[in-house]
């Protein structure tokens, strides 16, 4: 490991849709693909390959009405997902008051910023149904009690300090400018005219920790999530974009008016609840500690009633911009955020 480098653990993301239209066929947790490690982020996830001929495939559809399925479009697997249940590893969970700062890496407009520094007010704030601080509250089910976000520092970095293509170690060198200790939560948001190793090829940004302090006896978190609006829009922002595999249905009007920043929310909401309730890797997950299903990432692609793989589901539309969003917040904001698993029903739960 190179002497700058600092050790971490590390959750990595990656949307994509569906199977591809030729074989062979990769079968992933639909939607998502999900990379893991506790070095590199970019190596050792997991997909599972099925390999089939065009006529295999016709005669196994030709099947499927006589097959007993589940009752709901998203469990059509050809391999039987594993129930979910997420366990508790006895580590330590984020509770109470955390602030959240942001580092903006990159070109964002005050636009952007305001979309998502109300999202982060919004998870604590009273909202008019359905509320985006009752999405927010279902990570209190893991530790019964409130985990309340507050804005703190927030950092303006246009001018590229460590340049325009950035390294994982250099995204923690960046989050360790934010001041960071146990009672915040360091963001680094990286503007579409950044590049980031491993983005669109395997994840869409990622959560994990590293050492606080002169002699880095305690750890801290943080989170980075990137703006895939020119570089990976099928991949990181569906479903205000389409897939780049799957059916190519009609993609959803953002709510903010923003493809790639409306995807961001999607990808912070994720991470951000998998930040408080695994925050340093033993925590609550499902699967193995270097790959696991967290809080969000293990109801992939669910956002309302009705989803299954390329269908985001039943959602709210707003009559005069033609926007879909299942929550509100700050100001009359309206976001889409993806479901989160209930640990009291062992069920993913949304807001519509």
């Amino acid at each position: 490991m190179a002497s700058s480098a600092i050790h971490k653990q590390t959750s990595s993301f990656s949307i994509l849709t569906l199977l591809p239209s030729h074989p062979p066929y990769k079968i992933t947790n639909p939607l998502l693909l999900i990379s893991h490690s506790h070095s590199n982020p970019v190596q050792n996830f997991k997909t599972l390959y099925l390999t089939m001929s065009p006529l295999l495939l016709l005669s196994l559809l030709t099947l499927l009405p006589t097959l007993t399925l589940s009752t709901t479009p998203r469990s059509l697997y050809l391999v039987t997902p594993e129930p979910i249940s997420l366990s508790y590893h006895h580590g330590p969970l984020l509770t109470g008051k955390l602030a959240v700062n942001i580092l903006w890496y990159g070109r964002f407009t005050p636009s952007q910023r305001s979309i998502v520094s109300d999202f982060f007010l919004s998870l604590s704030s009273p909202a008019s149904s359905p509320a985006a601080s009752t999405w927010w509250h279902t990570t209190s089910l893991y530790h019964n009690s409130t985990t309340q976000l507050t804005l703190g520092r927030q950092v303006i970095d246009s001018a590229l300090s460590l340049g325009r293509s950035l390294t994982s170690d250099d995204l923690t060198k960046l989050s360790s400018r934010l001041s960071p200790h146990r009672n915040t939560i360091a963001v680094v948001l990286t503007g579409e005219d950044v590049l980031v190793e491993g983005f669109c090829m395997s994840r869409c940004g990622h959560h994990g920790s590293a050492p606080a302090g002169r002699h880095g006896r305690s750890h801290f978190a943080y989170i980075w999530v990137g703006n895939s609006v020119t570089q990976c829009p099928g991949e990181c922002a569906w479903p205000f974009h389409q897939p780049i595999y799957g059916p190519q249905t009609p993609p959803l009007v953002a709510p903010n008016g923003d493809v790639g920043v409306d995807g961001m929310i999607i990808n912070l909401a994720t991470l951000l609840a998998a930040t408080v309730t695994n925050p340093f890797g033993d925590g609550y997950f499902q699967g193995p500690a270097n790959a696991p299903l967290e809080a969000v990432t293990a109801c992939t692609g669910i956002f309302g009633t009705g989803s299954y793989p390329g269908y985001p589901g039943q959602l709210l539309v707003d009559s005069t911009t033609g926007a879909s969003f299942n929550a509100k917040g700050l100001g009359g904001r309206k976001y889409l955020l993806p479901a989160m698993w209930d640990p009291k029903t062992n069920q993913c739960t949304t807001l519509v």
